[in-house]
């Protein structure tokens, strides 16, 4: 079944290749949508694929690159239409 989730990634989550990691990890997993850092130094990703994958990167997430730093995951369902690929924005 697919599934479509907005997550919230706070921490140390800017300047850390935390949108780049996350790209490399969606892709290999199968997951679409896209990444995109906030003015607010968070992170936010859309994230849309099979239930399993997508659920796999979202436990990635809590820990994501080497030099990041996460404290907080928020994670909301979300309907959008399909989408294509998965990109950093």
């Amino acid at each position: 079944m697919v599934t479509c989730v907005r997550c919230l990634i706070a921490g140390r989550v800017q300047g850390v290749w935390f949108r780049a990691s996350t790209k490399e990890k969606a892709m290999e997993l199968g997951v679409r949508g896209w990444v995109r850092n906030l003015p607010d130094g968070r992170v936010e990703a859309l994230l849309q694929g099979e239930a399993e994958a997508v659920e796999a990167l979202k436990k990635w997430l809590w820990r994501g690159p080497t030099l990041a730093q996460v404290v907080d995951v928020q994670s909301e369902m979300v309907e959008i239409p399909e989408i294509q690929m998965f990109e950093v924005r």
